[in-house]
């Protein structure tokens, strides 16, 4: 991990954390910032679903690849101004792409996070504020103990704006010599998303007394909800 700091940035004091990753291992969804209708899956064990959101234009999504998906979920599902977050595949060349094959690493594909968004309640911004806080992003294709390009740190951005904002932050934090290495997170231009398995959506909802989320998402899950107490959803 590299050394971590406090920088001030747009006028607040924020508090960067390097959190440990670690295992986790369609139809295509194609969009400029609008959710569209999906099939169910064909092949493998899942059958994921996305609902149809292309008819409320308020909503936007955000994709981000920053490691295990189930802990990426699990703490972006808690923002407020989050509506959902499915798990799946970005990024890669093999349509419609099995857990296994992603897990090989020779797909292409990273395990990502989609996650739809009320701009009116949380901008994407913010968004990036937690993705950058939340895993370290300066290790190539690595997270913690997880090793292989399907878990490294990668934006798919959805328009310009997200772009300009995603390298605008990175800028900020390059500038601030937060960690000893540097960053490795790729910003790169959406194409298509494939949802993973149903057995992989809600993960860390479903699964809470596993052994892995025990050891490795809970404590993701509490310093997240540490720093990002006053953006959370009210229960």
């Amino acid at each position: 991990m590299g050394r971590v700091s406090y920088i001030p940035l747009q006028g607040l004091i924020y508090v960067v954390m390097a959190f440990i990753a670690a295992a986790g291992c369609g139809r295509p969804i194609t969009t400029s910032g609008t959710v569209v209708a999906t099939d169910l899956r064909e092949q493998g064990a899942g059958n994921a679903r996305m609902e149809t959101r292309g008819e409320d234009k308020r909503l936007k999504v955000a994709t981000f690849g920053a490691g295990c998906f189930w802990c990426v979920e699990a703490m972006f599902q808690q923002l407020n101004g989050v509506e959902k977050v499915v798990s799946g595949y970005s990024g890669g060349s093999v349509a419609n792409p099995t857990y296994e094959q992603v897990c090989t690493g020779t797909t292409g594909h990273a395990e990502v996070s989609q996650i739809t968004y009320d701009p009116e309640g949380i901008s994407y911004a913010q968004l990036l504020e937690v993705f950058w806080k939340t895993h370290d992003p300066t290790t190539r294709n690595r997270q913690g103990n997880d090793i292989g390009p399907q878990y490294r740190s990668v934006i798919f951005y959805h328009d310009e704006d997200q772009k300009r904002l995603a390298e605008g932050y990175k800028a900020k934090l390059e500038a601030e010599h937060i960690w000893d290495r540097p960053i490795v997170t790729e910003i790169v231009p959406f194409d298509r998303f494939w949802p993973a398995e149903d057995y992989h959506q809600n993960y860390y909802v479903n699964n809470p007394d596993k052994g892995y989320c025990r050891v490795v998402i809970t404590p993701k899950v509490e310093k997240f909800r540490k720093v990002f107490r006053d953006e959370l959803k009210q229960k």
